[in-house]
């Protein structure tokens, strides 16, 4: 029998009924839905992944300036979950297996980021294939690698719903909660959990009893009950997060003693559907992943809302977006990885196909 949480899962996994209508769109990020302007500048094919690869998500930028993907690999879960490394060369090569956890015998990670120390840490996100062993497990790690083994595995936090994105800012870890179900609400409820990067074995409950969760929200569209997802901090320290359902940005801001002073709506717009991963540039631009809308978005530090690209439903092989779940800022270059796993009415993806892709877009051009 399917658990609440198990059905809400697997709603995002491809049963998720948003009620806007799709336009297939022909040629990449040259037309666009009916009534929105062509975005101008089109996404390329930085590169195709192995079949160790099928499903490639978070990305991080190492101190060597290599960038680390994470491939939890839900598109053929019979693969090892992975971390990738992309050197400024574009030379790929493996950085390490993820650690699996006993009890489900896989990982799943998601969100990762590095802290000052050169450790990686990672959202391992058990519950998002929506298995019933999954429910509940997810974890926060912190891995030390070396020579391409993990030589320590450290589990800052343990039992969570659904970690899904994650920073490390001023000796603290911000971890995005896309599911909270145990917070009864006729909307869904997600969250923002803060760590210390010091903290072990926290035990996360999932619910208001949790004096780690920094802040909750709702998830206002009920055709698409999924929450909070991407996360950074721009260069005053705020804290901006996704709500990836109803396509909206968050600015939160601190007081003195770190806690939360105002928590406001910064950016909302017909032409951002899903806010999934998101970045920020040197200049406090923010880059997103519109998840449903196979396009990824720039919202100024005024939060004014423009398309970069946008991709009809392909399979990545000349570039396109094949429905992208995180974005990261190299250079003059933002990296795209394109996640090509959900699907539904409400996603222009249509299925999992080869090759698996990253994709580039060029921000000289923007």
């Amino acid at each position: 029998m399917r658990t609440k949480i198990h059905d809400k899962l697997w709603r995002i996994a491809g049963l998720c009924m948003c009620a806007a209508v799709l336009v297939m769109m022909v040629g990449c990020g040259k037309t666009g839905p009916a009534g929105k302007m062509a975005p101008a500048t089109e996404s390329r094919l930085l590169m195709t992944l192995p079949d160790i690869c099928p499903t490639p998500d978070g990305m991080a930028m190492d101190p060597q300036g290599n960038i680390i993907l994470a491939c939890p690999n839900y598109g053929d879960m019979s693969k090892p979950a992975l971390f990738m490394k992309i050197d400024r060369q574009n030379q790929l090569s493996l950085y390490a297996e993820c650690p699996v956890l006993e009890k489900t015998g896989r990982a799943c990670p998601m969100g990762i980021d590095f802290g000052p120390d050169g450790g990686l840490y990672v959202c391992d996100n058990q519950g998002w294939p929506g298995t019933p062993e999954g429910e509940n497990e997810g974890r926060i790690l912190k891995l030390t690698v070396r020579g391409g083994t993990v030589q320590e595995t450290e589990v800052v936090a343990y039992g969570m719903s659904h970690p899904n994105g994650i920073k490390v800012h001023q000796g603290k870890l911000y971890v995005t909660q896309s599911l909270l179900p145990k917070i009864e609400s006729e909307q869904l409820v997600s969250g923002v959990y803060r760590f210390d990067v010091n903290d072990r074995d926290v035990k996360v409950n999932n619910d208001t009893s949790d004096p780690s969760l920094l802040i909750q929200f709702k998830t206002l569209n009920m055709d698409c009950q999924y929450g909070l997802d991407g996360l950074s901090f721009d260069s005053d320290g705020n804290l901006f997060v996704g709500n990836f359902g109803d396509g909206t940005l968050h600015k939160i801001t601190f007081d003195a003693n770190g806690d939360v002073a105002s928590n406001t709506l910064f950016a909302k717009s017909s032409n951002m559907r899903t806010t999934d991963g998101i970045c920020m540039d040197a200049d406090n631009n923010i880059y997103v992943a519109d998840f449903s809308e196979n396009a990824v978005c720039k919202v100024s530090p005024e939060g004014k809302v423009t398309v970069l690209a946008r991709s009809p439903d392909c399979d990545g092989s000349k570039g396109g977006l094949d429905q992208p779940g995180e974005p990261i800022v190299r250079g003059s270059e933002l990296i795209v990885s394109c996640f090509d796993m959900v699907t539904g009415p409400d996603k222009v993806n249509t299925g999992h196909d080869k090759p698996y892709t990253l994709a580039v877009i060029d921000l000289d051009d923007d």
